[in-house]
């Protein structure tokens, strides 16, 4: 077995979703899909491999990376893993939900916490928690180090970095994270942000105009 990561881009912010398995075991990452052709397009997916997903996890608590939160967790009876700091910002959801057009939003709650540096299996193999805030401020990572992959949410992107001016954001802690966890893992990492394409830990040091890797 080994590790297979399937993308989709959900909702009018073209947030990425994803879908880790090994084996017939899956995770379901940052479910950003609302409407109802989206939600059939992540359970045709799961059915056609047939995964079982284990757990859902939210690298924060944006709206558009949480949408899907309540009808995942309904549908796969699987509980919901977040960063305590983050909880507030995933409960502020229910509050300007409609003002983006999303008038049936569900809430949702976490019944685990993510902490730094634990550990979570995947059939053969297993993930770390990184602990990266800035853009918000409960921010995670998940490193999967045998496969050298890291689904990044919105701390890193392509040549981009996270915003830092929506509440609980911070410019300086956001680049002191991208610097200090992301930039130490090996160049060859690839990154799956939660929005726009794959790229690397190389490429970004290298190229990334919003945080070189040395100031």
């Amino acid at each position: 077995m080994m590790l297979s990561i399937k993308q989709f881009t959900f909702n009018p912010f073209q947030e990425n979703t994803y879908v880790l398995y090994s084996g017939s075991d899956a995770i379901i990452v940052d479910p950003g899909c609302y409407e109802k052709h989206e939600q059939e397009e992540l359970i045709s997916f799961l059915d056609s491999k047939n995964l079982t997903p284990k757990m859902l996890v939210n690298t924060h608590g944006h709206i558009d990376h949480v949408l899907g939160n309540a009808f995942v967790k309904a549908k796969y009876k699987i509980p919901l893993y977040i960063h305590s700091l983050d909880v507030p910002l995933l409960a502020a959801v229910q509050t300007y939900a409609s003002n983006y057009g999303f008038a049936g939003y569900q809430t949702s709650e976490a019944e685990n916490l993510l902490e730094e540096g634990s550990q979570h299996p995947l059939g053969d193999t297993s993930f770390s928690v990184l602990f990266v805030p800035g853009h918000a401020p409960g921010h995670t990572a998940l490193y999967f180090e045998k496969e050298q992959k890291l689904i990044s949410g919105d701390v890193l992107f392509y040549e981009s970095i996270g915003r830092t001016d929506l509440p609980g954001g911070n410019h300086a802690v956001l680049l002191n994270s991208i610097r200090e966890k992301l930039y130490k893992l090996p160049d060859s990492v690839e990154v799956y942000p939660g929005h726009g394409p794959v790229t690397t830990i190389g490429h970004e040091k290298e190229f990334n105009p919003f945080c070189p890797e040395n100031i």
